[in-house]
């Protein structure tokens, strides 16, 4: 008697969805999503998929599966079907919205418990990802400037630049207080020509200033200077008493 119960309790579970059409596992799926049930949402939607691919919740369950994988804080698939979305539906009128949702994956490709307990700074963070999240929402504002979703893009685009920006000038100053000043002049550069009218701009100019002084560079280093006055002439980083940068001081 217990070999037969045992032997019962290891069997197959039996598959209760086996036997629903498109529709009901649609409504399903979209039931368990909209209660923030993603893991049982994913797995219909993926049988959804697996046996109705060309019916007509097929196209909707794709880009609805990839928003619970975004939930589910699963990136790469989210990501996947994304991609895999505006390649087979380019045409789709919901297709901006996959350039959108793209983009935010990235975004917050790396924001973990952890990191939102802290309150992490995104310069912080990986910045491929800022990268990859910045060129998903400019294929959108690019490919649809009129989407309800281009001007919320439009805004975490600039966000996303001020922060590269002071991703890269962190490093300069990084390289700089371990005197390795041309490691720190390049970082600065680099940010200087890639993200103009950035904040953090005001802190790369005071990096090469510094790092051109320490090596000896007198011209590049007032060349520097004067282009730290001219852009930011209220600039903290400036000695107001006697014209010069706060670190000529001593």
């Amino acid at each position: 008697m217990m070999l037969l119960l045992g032997a019962c309790a290891s069997g197959p579970t039996k598959d209760v969805t086996k036997t629903w059409g498109p529709d009901r596992l649609y409504n399903e799926a979209k039931s368990e999503l909209d209660g923030g049930n993603y893991k049982k949402s994913i797995g219909l939607y993926e049988k959804l998929e697996a046996r109705f691919p060309y019916g007509r919740f097929a196209q909707q369950s794709q880009l609805e599966v990839a928003y619970a994988y975004y939930k589910e804080r699963e990136p790469a698939s989210a990501i996947a079907a994304c991609d895999r979305f505006i390649k087979l539906y380019p045409n789709n009128p919901n297709v901006d919205y996959a350039y959108y949702l793209k983009g935010l994956v990235s975004f917050n490709e790396d924001l973990g418990l952890l990191a939102k307990i802290s309150d992490q700074d995104m310069t912080d963070r990986d910045p491929q990802a800022m990268r990859e999240s910045f060129d998903a929402l400019r294929d959108l504002v690019t490919r649809f400037p009129d989407s309800r979703y281009s001007a919320d893009a439009v805004k975490r685009m600039q966000y996303l630049v001020d922060s590269l920006a002071n991703s890269e000038v962190k490093v300069a100053e990084y390289y700089y207080r371990r005197r390795a000043y041309v490691a720190a002049v390049n970082r600065a550069q680099y940010a200087l020509q890639n993200f103009p009218q950035a904040p953090a701009l005001e802190r790369a100019f005071a990096v090469l200033s510094k790092s051109y002084a320490a090596m000896g560079m007198t011209d590049l280093q007032k060349d520097s200077e004067r282009m730290l006055k001219l852009n930011f002439p209220s600039s903290k980083l400036l000695d107001a008493r006697a014209g010069k940068a706060w670190w000529d001081f001593f």
